[in-house]
């Protein structure tokens, strides 16, 4: 698999014990972002960018999820090594694998799997997760509905703290696809799994329907009548 890292290193701080934050581009396509690059009790470790759930361990902490991770043991291995290597060496920001810099990179395929969300009120419709060539996955993609009825697809993002002029909330993506093609076609893809999928569960919700009915029908008419 082509990608190319890219180490953003921090300044001293004391108080942190975050040292960098660290980019990883699929194929010249695909961008995950903030990753970050710790000093832990037993060294330097690389921690995916991830959300607060709204649940709780044993001891009462916040629980948190990983939005995207490697998926094999030896990805995470490669990978890991890789961005702790960049920022390590200290003349130089960006590795690149599987390529050089100025060539082509292979762009990555790409598997959905899309679970249809339906929830009254809900602006959500759908949950994807996006497997890059087999080895990474990108968890929370969503399926929006738009104020038209129009399905839209939503890349994890966090909280930038900021707004804008009219006052909203801004949020940055942490991962999305990189170029205007690449993004049409993902997204074409997430929309026709979900489309797919919703299908399907539409179809085996009616299916439980029908079935339930023709239960109670059998019932009602084996059930003794009253003189």
């Amino acid at each position: 698999m082509d990608y190319k890292i890219n180490v953003n290193r921090l300044k001293e701080n004391e108080n942190s014990n975050i040292k960098a934050f660290a980019t990883v581009v699929f194929g010249e396509s695909f961008k995950v972002s903030s990753i970050a690059i710790m000093d832990g009790k037993n060294g330097l470790y690389v921690q995916m960018p991830r959300y607060r759930t709204n649940d709780t361990d044993a001891e009462g902490r916040s629980v948190y999820r990983d939005f995207c991770n490697p998926i094999t043991k030896e990805f995470r291995e490669e990978l890991y090594s890789n961005i702790l290597n960049t920022y390590e060496n200290a003349e130089v920001n960006e590795l690149y694998i599987g390529y050089n810099s100025g060539d082509k990179a292979n762009e990555p395929d790409i598997d959905v799997l899309v679970t249809p969300y339906e929830r009254d009120g809900a602006a959500i419709k759908g949950l994807a997760s996006l497997f890059i060539d087999g080895q990474f996955v990108i968890n929370n993609v969503q399926v929006l509905q738009g104020n038209g009825g129009t399905p839209f697809v939503s890349m994890p993002s966090y909280n930038t703290g900021k707004t804008d002029p009219k006052g909203h909330t801004i949020y940055q993506d942490i991962c999305h696809p990189v170029t205007k093609e690449f993004r049409q076609k993902l997204y074409n893809a997430v929309l026709k799994q979900y489309q797919q999928a919703k299908k399907y569960k539409d179809k085996a919700i009616k299916a439980e329907q029908k079935k339930s009915a023709k239960k109670k029908a059998s019932e009602s008419k084996d059930k003794p009548t009253n003189r």
